[in-house]
């Protein structure tokens, strides 16, 4: 009868460790999945500007932001606007490609392969950056959002 139950015990013990991790995957691989639609259209806002209507550039990407790193992006915007103005600057971010660094339920790390697409009144036509940027993601009130961003 003790074999009976330490067998049952085992099973039932083997069971919830199985559905644990089941359910553990499956939230990590929707976080990955919402995530990496959010950090696409993250990347593009928060990388891109023009200076005929910068602030609402910079208003659209603080909305992909959150934490210390909304902060930081609010800084640096500020810093950057009298140039991009006095050079009269337009900046077109687009992600080539994605893929992921680290992936949990509440955090998922992206590389993203960002092309900024620059023209100002100091060049003539349109230059092409490519950037390789590591986006923290982290889900704030339904939504994912970049609470870390990093240049690799």
């Amino acid at each position: 009868m003790k074999r009976i139950l330490f067998v049952v015990v085992l099973l039932l013990a083997a069971a919830s460790a199985g559905w644990y991790f089941s359910d553990r995957q499956h939230r990590r691989d929707v976080a990955v999945r919402q995530s990496t639609a959010a950090a696409n259209a993250a990347a593009q806002a928060l990388f891109s500007y023009d200076y005929r209507s910068f602030d609402a550039s910079v208003a659209n990407g603080k909305g992909f932001a959150t934490g210390g790193f909304a902060d930081e992006y609010a800084q640096t915007t500020a810093a950057l606007k009298r140039n991009a103005v006095a050079e009269q600057a337009i900046v077109r971010a687009s992600v080539s490609a994605t893929g992921v660094v680290t992936a949990g339920p509440s955090q998922v790390e992206l590389l993203l392969y960002v092309d900024q697409y620059r023209r100002n009144a100091n060049i003539t036509g349109e230059k092409v950056d490519q950037n390789r940027v590591v986006l923290t993601m982290v889900p704030v009130a339904g939504t994912w959002k970049v609470s870390h961003a990093i240049a690799v």
